[in-house]
């Protein structure tokens, strides 16, 4: 129920407003966004890559309402692509982008698909004159559909396109099996929006089970299956499904989100693995914190905690 409620007050705009216009401890939001700028970003990715990790960027905001926003956040990614590689942090995918596709247009109510296919096919240009690569977010469950076509219609040109799947979805394995083909990069989430029960799982279990399947087929793919978790049973799961494929440690990577189980990200890149830290920044913060408390809600009383301190 409370994960229900906390999904909610993501799509408030009257929360929203409260919590953006009120003092939260700086601490509190740090912890899970690297910061408001490009520089933050930058000097995150630096630091996480020395420790021997990868990093995937994301300019936190999404569902843009005009054609110049949508563009002007594409500028964004260009420009942090060029500075990635000016830092020499993009060489061979070292360092990613993460792009939610209706911050560059998809929800537009007109020529949105349109839209956003052309302003991703400019950070997909900008990301491979850096050495890098760009991964599609899927956003809330109304957008499957139009961003796998995106997927499909980009990828011709640009094949290491990656794209997002959420275990949560009903419709997940089949989906899943169908992008195992080979290059295909597919990053495997539980999935952090609010979803009608009649197209996703509700309780964790179920989501826990499908999450083993997608995993399971990715893995059997010929793909490039990019494991999104933090929950140490589905980790090991993944290193034993490995195993059984024949893998070997470079040909699939473990993803975490920046400030969550550190500790266990560095276990995993001293046992040899590849591990990707997605690392968010901007001003948009809230809906994306606030669905990172939804996944963990035992870190909503550590928030609300902040909304009440005199520091």
């Amino acid at each position: 129920m409370l994960r229900r409620a906390l999904l909610a007050a993501s799509a408030s705009t009257r929360i929203r407003d409260f919590l953006t216009t009120t003092p939260v401890a700086n601490g509190v939001v740090a912890r899970y966004v690297a910061g408001e700028t490009a520089d933050d970003a930058l000097a995150a990715a630096r630091q996480l890559a020395e420790a021997g990790n990868l990093v995937s960027l994301d300019y936190l905001g999404e569902e843009t309402t005009s054609p110049d926003q949508a563009a002007a956040v594409t500028q964004e990614y260009v420009v942090l692509l060029r500075r990635l590689a000016s830092a020499g942090l993009a060489a061979d995918g070292r360092c990613e982008v993460s792009v939610k596709p209706t911050a560059v247009g998809l929800g537009l109510p007109e020529h949105g698909e349109k839209t956003a296919a052309e302003n991703i096919s400019l950070i997909c240009s900008a990301a491979r004159d850096a050495g890098t690569t760009v991964t599609l977010d899927m956003e809330d469950h109304s957008q499957v559909d139009a961003t796998l076509r995106l997927v499909s219609g980009l990828r011709g040109e640009f094949g290491d396109l990656g794209c997002v799947i959420q275990a949560n979805l009903r419709r997940s394995p089949g989906d899943c099996r169908a992008l195992t083909a080979a290059g295909s990069r597919v990053r495997l989430c539980k999935g952090a929006y609010r979803t009608p029960e009649s197209i996703a799982y509700v309780s964790r279990a179920d989501v826990d089970r499908s999450y083993a399947r997608c995993l399971a087929i990715l893995l059997r793919g010929v793909g490039y299956p990019m494991l999104a978790t933090h929950d140490p049973r589905l980790i090991e799961l993944a290193g034993s499904q490995a195993a059984l494929a024949g893998r070997g440690p470079g040909s699939f990577e473990y993803q975490m989100l920046y400030g969550i189980r550190p500790a266990e990200q560095q276990r995993l890149v001293a046992a040899g693995a590849r591990i990707r830290v997605y690392v968010p920044y901007g001003t948009d913060w809230y809906g994306y914190l606030v669905r990172r408390l939804a996944e963990r809600p035992a870190n909503l009383a550590l928030f609300l905690r902040s909304l009440t301190s005199r520091r």
